[in-house]
């Protein structure tokens, strides 16, 4: 593959569709690049307001201006370009990309291992977080941990191990995360940007109340009819109580989101 690439013909595979890869997409898509998504064909993404995923549901997802739009085929990709959206395609396996021939892959699934993305599988080949190990099996890791090194470019070595533990909001961390309480199918009761009291019922699963241990708004849900496992994510309470967050991309996703545009251009625009 040619390497001499104008920057608005380059190509950029952006693998999954939550908030975080929806954060990259979009900023990569305002700056001119030819960016496409694939998913899993039921995606667990919980803020799905930010989240292009929810196009698999709706036909097409918007997002501070943006679009992405749910298409079938590879080959529909270019069209949907020409229209002015995002390309999603359903494709868990990636092949996807032996028709499109990305210029850059990004591996945005947060899975905190790498689940088959590697180096040479397009000129340029990203990893976001832990899993990943630059100059091994990516070339470029980004750092998505809260805190000082928060976006950073890595070009040799891993991403910081996974804590385990959400970062803080508002003085806040594991209490602001929602997690099902047994196995089952999702059903809730509240919607996203519901202020809720601490000790409120959110949602039920076979008959088990998943509640808030804090006070806020809801910021991510899953969509109803999910089927989860007990201590499954599936949704987040903002404790500074605004709606107009659950309907913005977050400071972390941009951040990350101008990080790989960073690395695209250093590789790229020269």
């Amino acid at each position: 593959m040619d390497d001499k690439i104008s920057l608005r013909n380059l190509r950029v595979m952006i693998k999954a569709a939550g908030e975080m890869a929806s954060g990259v997409a979009h900023r990569l898509f305002r700056s001119r690049l030819k960016v496409f998504l694939t998913e899993i064909p039921q995606p667990l993404c919980i803020r799905r307001e930010v989240s292009f995923c929810e196009a698999i549901f709706l036909g097409e997802k918007e997002v501070e201006g943006i679009k992405a739009k749910y298409i079938s085929t590879p080959q529909e990709v270019y069209t949907t370009w020409e229209e002015g959206k995002i390309p999603l395609l359903v494709d868990p396996k990636g092949t996807s990309r032996e028709v499109i021939k990305p210029h850059v892959i990004v591996d945005a699934i947060l899975a905190k291992r790498n689940t088959g993305t590697y180096k040479g599988d397009a000129l340029v080949v990203i990893g976001l977080g832990p899993g990943f190990w630059a100059g091994r099996d990516v070339d470029v890791v980004i750092e998505t941990n809260r805190g000082h090194h928060l976006g950073r470019i890595i070009y040799e070595g891993p991403a910081q191990p996974d804590t385990g533990v959400p970062g803080e909001i508002a003085g806040v961390s594991a209490q602001r995360v929602l997690r099902a309480p047994r196995d089952g199918i999702f059903r809730p009761v509240k919607r996203i940007g519901d202020m809720v009291e601490a000790g409120e019922v959110v949602a039920w699963v076979e008959g088990e109340p998943m509640k808030t241990a804090i006070a806020g708004v809801i910021r991510g849900l899953l969509r109803e009819g999910m089927e989860v496992h007990k201590g499954l994510k599936a949704g987040d309470v903002d404790p500074r109580g605004l709606r107009e967050n659950c309907y913005t991309i977050s400071d972390k996703a941009r951040a990350i989101g101008g990080s790989v545009l960073e690395a695209i251009l250093a590789r790229f625009n020269t």
